[in-house]
């Protein structure tokens, strides 16, 4: 085995060994034995796979620390499904490095397809109640974003000063907030939905927070037009963040569904602010 073969192959040991501590210490901490259980398992067969490159080097390899603290971190905040999905994306042997390895070793390939396969059905079964209340999530913050990015920028023409702004958008707002949890539970009520009120309250908490998010700069910023143009590049940013989580955690298409939200929001937003200026010229009204 040439020295950049056993490079490749001692990355891919010290990753697979990575991985089996980390699948085994999140399996403890898994308050879920359904998921603890697919854990162990996963966990399993990643240590199965440090020892075949083991026996390929002829040398022990240490696990890095600082990788098994990440995603272990990383799983506390933001959930199973997401981290080790990013893991099986970003963090998994090298698809090069098996291509490179096969040459020399021929089985290298036939097992890293067969694993990898067994692997995604697994992580595919874990169960995790902030991806079933996704949907819920999704309607709250889609709906502040719209609502109130758009609300605003009327608000922001129509109205003198930030603390007008301020209390006109916190009062649409939150009245917006209450509207939509009770919209959501009557909806999962109608479809006989056990957990209506659970969704509900995602929907609801998922409104008020982004709510909180997007007046935030009124409140910290005396110019109206620069608060908005902060509120609405907050607003891209949260479009950002929440769709790259879903499009990982559930395996969706990032770039259409964050051109699409980004797209109305800010659409809505630009006919608000339109909006807002006849209204103001029509009605001679300055506030």
């Amino acid at each position: 085995m040439n020295k950049k073969i056993m490079a490749a192959a001692l990355q891919a040991q010290k990753k697979e060994l990575n991985e089996y501590h980390i699948y085994n210490k999140l399996a403890k901490i898994c308050k879920d034995s359904h998921n603890a259980e697919i854990l162990r398992k996963v966990g399993e067969a990643e240590k199965h796979h440090a020892l075949f490159w083991q026996k390929l080097t002829g040398k022990e390899v240490k696990p890095s620390r600082f990788a098994i603290f990440k995603n272990i971190l990383t799983a506390r905040i933001l959930g199973l499904t997401f981290t080790l999905k990013q893991m099986e994306k970003n963090e998994g042997t090298a698809s090069l490095n098996y291509l490179e390895l096969s040459k020399e070793i021929p089985e290298v390939a036939q097992f890293s397809k067969d694993e990898a396969e067994h692997e995604k059905e697994l992580l595919n079964m874990l169960d995790e109640e902030r991806l079933r209340y996704a949907g819920s999530v999704v309607l709250g913050l889609n709906d502040a974003l719209v609502e109130l990015t758009g609300a605003l920028a009327g608000f922001t023409l129509a109205l003198g000063n930030t603390k007008l702004i301020t209390l006109a958008g916190l009062i649409t707002g939150i009245s917006a907030s209450f509207s939509m949890a009770a919209s959501e539970y009557l909806s999962c009520k109608a479809d006989n939905d056990p957990k209506a009120l659970k969704s509900a309250f995602y929907t609801g908490f998922a409104y008020i927070i982004t709510v909180a998010l997007l007046i935030l700069p009124f409140l910290l910023i005396s110019q109206k037009f620069i608060a908005l143009a902060i509120t609405l590049a907050a607003a891209v940013f949260i479009i950002f963040i929440f769709n790259y989580y879903l499009a990982v955690a559930k395996d969706l298409n990032f770039k259409k569904r964050f051109a699409e939200m980004a797209f109305i929001s800010l659409g809505v937003a630009a006919l608000s602010f339109g909006v807002g200026y006849i209204l103001q010229k029509v009605l001679g009204v300055e506030i």
